[in-house]
């Protein structure tokens, strides 16, 4: 208990930092899931390309990887940013891809006569989308968009290894303290813990009342 309550600030910096990072990710991410899986399903043929190939690149890619393209490689370009920007930037970027796959197969859920009869009332792709179809597919996929963001709250960790202030990388501190390493990833866990069990909740409670019956 003395590894918490001696080091109480440490932590709490790194369980904000590591609940920074999953928020503002997961609504990066939502937001380009959204878009690449419209554009998936878009009439518009160098749309669908655009979403493959940004799904297929993105899914095959080490997390790892995609960190250290964006840290190292977007600067060259002239961007510069701060880590913590960059970090939200590779996680949201790379979580999207799982996203948009997610929206996509909740889309294939709903009958093409929807849509068909939708287009027929003279209603845009865009409309027919936003007003008919993903409100039915958004009732199907909530279990698992709650998955993936748990998993992109638990992917935060790899931002430490960039000098991005987020919870697991207390335990360099720490360690360096002399305090016992076991307690030290023990509280790290318990603050995980904290984060993926309440995504997990406010999807529960969403489940219950938009989820499809089952």
């Amino acid at each position: 208990m003395d590894v918490l309550t001696e080091n109480f600030s440490l932590y709490g910096e790194g369980f904000l930092g590591t609940l920074e990072l999953t928020v503002y990710a997961s609504a990066l991410a939502l937001v380009l899931g959204f878009v690449m899986a419209a554009f998936r399903v878009a009439p518009v043929g160098s749309f669908r390309v655009f979403g493959t190939v940004w799904v297929t690149i993105l899914r095959n890619t080490p997390l790892t990887l995609l960190f250290f393209a964006v840290m190292l490689g977007l600067p060259r370009f002239g961007l510069v940013l701060p880590f913590e920007l960059f970090a939200v930037l590779a996680l949201g970027c790379y979580t999207s891809a799982f996203i948009c796959e997610a929206l996509r197969s909740g889309i294939n859920t709903v009958p093409v006569g929807q849509g068909e009869a939708a287009r027929s009332l003279g209603m845009s792709f865009t409309q027919t989308l936003g007003a008919v179809v993903l409100p039915q597919a958004f009732r199907s996929v909530i279990p698992p968009i709650g998955s993936t963001l748990i998993a992109l709250a638990k992917n935060s960790a790899i931002a430490g290894a960039f000098s991005v202030t987020e919870l697991l990388g207390t335990y360099k501190t720490l360690s360096e303290l002399g305090y016992n390493i076991v307690w030290t990833f023990v509280w790290i866990a318990v603050g995980y813990l904290i984060i993926t069990l309440a995504i997990s909740a406010v999807f529960n409670v969403m489940e219950k009342r938009w989820g499809v019956t089952r």
